[in-house]
């Protein structure tokens, strides 16, 4: 299994080791060697101290000129001139120890080795030795990352950290770096009980304070965590422990508990990037995007190479809607970084946004090219290469589905089932959609059928499966299956059950049944965009029932927290528009969902509709005609809206062949997706129009 160790742990173990550098040897002095616990002075046979400490200069010399220059032929020298010390004084353990580390720094770390193993073999409880040891093994782990080799080194690494603080049991740092290193072997008991000697050594090492409340909170003990943090006073506490019990009311959700942490933090250490990074992503947790953005700021004006900073920029301003701004910061990003994925596939999220979806699709298959193994390679990929080619597959679906290119849009779905697990449940999910919306209704309930059958242990897909089965009219059976995937007791995981029942009960018309199941999910929502969800499904319930007014403040109190909600926006706009509610204040709404996403078909529908309620018909027609370019022109409603603009501007022969256009789409929906009066209505409209046709034919 592949190994990776989270870099904060070996930055840490790796800072805290080479801290603690054994002193140069004093000439004329020798080792003490342990025998029946005295210690003797046992100096070697006739040494050449004046030789050894010359040797050793230039030796050190070299070391340094190595360091500046980077020449390996420097190192050799170096190396050279270590070996004729230690030939002058071969009992000289500081002089082994320095060759060992030099061997170390320059990778031959067997070599770094065998000198710290000859150390321990005429003194087996040598300090020092242990320690070089120890480092060396450090050293490795952060150049070795994969398999079995790594687990090793890391277990090689805890012997000798074992020893070290059975001979020096009272250094705290000793405690702390074992304690980390039993954290990197996934013993959480053993590194427990090492921090907790480290704090109890040293109460005020803020290294180690930290350690065991992070290792409290990874085992969900996120009290203990807290506690531990917040039992330092006020006075007391540091930036980075203020730092640090941001990060652990982050990892708790409570994103308002962390900003005030972060906050406290930059106001002891205002120059603290990474308490600033941590301060914006909270804000950014928190709905608090305008607060997010300022901190970015501040950190792109400190660190104009921070690259990871322009992205996080570009996705807020891409949320906003300003694109431009948005591709500024990826070309800033992309010039600093220019072999970053990123980059390439958030510019295409945009380009996809603004209905540049050629632009889109050739930027996601160079992407997909780039990722993609040779024969010779045997086309394997690894886990995180799967779900990173799932990802782009997924992207270049949809755009290919927008585009129009329904084909296309399936064969990509199609290659993402043999990557298997998430991939393949994302690739179905796809599938599904796409037959649904070609309302090509069997084979979406085949295909969620077999999805089940394929992946039996994918809760999201039985959901699916059971939605298909509600819609084509088997809606007990449906429910009862998906009821019978809740853990109860409040699990987290019920959250999705209850927000996929609350959808079907929509469908089905079955009012306090959404509510209740709405209820729930939102009880289980900690996220604000988690119950803005909630709450955003709860309004379209109340539009439905015909409840505009709650449905409208539903809207409204989304908006009050995501300006920039563009499909609340949409919605609600329409809505007003639709039943003739403050017109003017309900194109402003869906102007700027078109603002936000202005290649989304539905909006564009939504926009025409508002201009043809006002009035504005010149300008209905050019949205309504956009709506049906963008995937939206086998959508009933936009050909409805099409043919009562033309019967109003008195063109009633196109009138009617929206309208019939219209009828055939609804007599292929399924039967949950169509209001049967507002059907009733467009055939009466069709059936007058074509009377009247039928009698201006007679007439002429």
């Amino acid at each position: 299994m592949k190994r990776i160790y989270p870099l904060f742990i070996l930055a840490a173990l790796c800072a805290a080791a080479f801290a603690q550098q054994p002193a140069p040897a004093q000439e004329g002095s020798s080792t003490p060697a342990l025998s029946d616990g005295v210690a003797h002075y046992n100096p070697p046979a006739k040494p050449d101290k004046a030789a050894a400490y010359y040797h050793y200069a230039l030796a050190h010399m070299y070391e340094e000129q190595m360091a500046v220059y980077g020449r390996s032929d420097l190192a050799n020298k170096a190396i050279e001139e270590y070996r004729a010390a230690i030939d002058a004084d071969p009992s000289s353990e500081y002089l082994t120890a320095a060759l060992a580390e030099l061997y170390a720094k320059t990778g031959r770390i067997r070599d770094a080795v065998l000198e710290a193993q000859d150390i321990l073999k005429k003194d087996p409880k040598n300090l020092e030795a242990h320690k070089l040891l120890g480092r060396i093994y450090l050293r490795s782990m952060g150049d070795t990352q994969n398999g079995e080799g790594s687990q090793n080194i890391l277990k090689l690494a805890i012997e000798q950290y074992e020893q070290i603080v059975a001979l020096e049991p009272d250094n705290s740092d000793d405690h702390l770096l074992l304690g980390r290193l039993y954290r990197l072997q996934d013993d959480f008991h053993k590194a427990e009980a090492e921090f907790k000697t480290a704090v109890k050594l040293d109460p005020s090492s803020e290294e180690a304070i930290t350690a065991l409340a992070f290792l409290y909170n990874e085992e969900g003990d996120n009290t203990r965590a807290t506690q531990l943090l917040t039992s330092i006073p006020d006075a007391g506490k540091s930036a980075k422990l203020y730092s640090a019990l941001g990060y652990v009311y982050e990892q708790q959700k409570d994103y308002k508990k962390a900003i005030e942490s972060y906050r406290h933090a930059i106001s002891l250490d205002r120059d603290n990037l990474d308490a600033i990074r941590g301060l914006a992503q909270n804000l950014l947790n928190d709905g608090q995007t305008e607060a997010a953005l300022e901190q970015y700021k501040i950190i792109a004006d400190s660190n104009p190479e921070d690259a990871q900073t322009y992205l996080h920029m570009a996705d807020i301003y891409r949320k906003q809607g300003d694109y431009d701004q948005a591709l500024e910061d990826l070309n800033k990003a992309g010039s600093i970084v220019s072999d970053t994925v990123q980059v390439p596939y958030e510019t295409a999220l945009i380009y996809h946004l603004q209905g540049r979806y050629d632009d889109a699709i050739q930027l996601l298959k160079d992407l997909l090219q780039k990722s993609e193994k040779s024969e010779k390679s045997d086309n394997t990929y690894t886990q995180d290469e799967k779900n990173h080619r799932a990802d782009i597959l997924e992207f270049l679906a949809i755009v290919y589905r927008d585009n129009g290119n329904d084909q296309l849009a399936i064969d990509t779905f199609h290659q993402m089932l043999s990557l298997g697990d998430d991939s393949a449940e994302r690739g179905y999910s796809g599938l599904i959609d796409t037959y649904r919306e070609q309302k090509d209704w069997q084979q979406a309930t085949a295909l969620a059928k077999e999805a089940t059958q394929k992946l039996p242990n994918d809760r999201s897909l039985k959901m699916v499966y059971a939605a298909q089965l509600a819609d084509m009219g088997q809606p007990d059976t449906a429910l009862n299956q998906v009821k019978a995937l809740l853990k109860g007791n409040a699990n987290p995981d019920d959250r999705d059950v209850y927000l996929t029942l609350a959808q079907m009960y929509i469908r089905l018309k079955r009012w306090p049944e959404a509510e209740q199941a709405l209820d729930q999910a939102d009880k289980l929502s900690v996220k604000p965009e988690d119950k803005q969800a909630v709450e955003y499904l709860r309004a379209t319930t109340y539009e439905r029932e015909k409840k505009y007014d709650q449905a409208e403040a539903a809207f409204r109190k989304i908006l009050t927290q995501d300006p920039n909600n563009a499909g609340t926006l949409n919605y609600l706009g329409y809505m007003m528009a639709d039943h003739g509610m403050q017109l003017d204040e309900a194109l402003g709404f869906v102007k700027k969902a078109v603002q936000l996403e202005p290649a989304n078909g539905a909006y564009l529908d939504s926009l025409g509709w508002a201009y043809f309620k006002l009035g504005k018909y010149d300008l209905a027609e050019e949205n309504l005609v956009k709506a049906t370019r963008h995937a939206m022109g086998n959508d009933p409603t936009v050909q409805e809206h099409l043919g009562d603009l033309y019967q109003k501007t008195g063109r009633l022969k196109q009138a009617v062949t929206h309208w019939e256009h219209a009828m055939q789409e609804w007599n292929r929906t399924v039967a949950p997706e169509v209001d049967t009066e507002d059907v009733a209505k467009l055939q009466k409209k069709l059936e007058s129009a074509k009377v009247r046709l039928a009698k201006e034919q007679v007439q002429k």
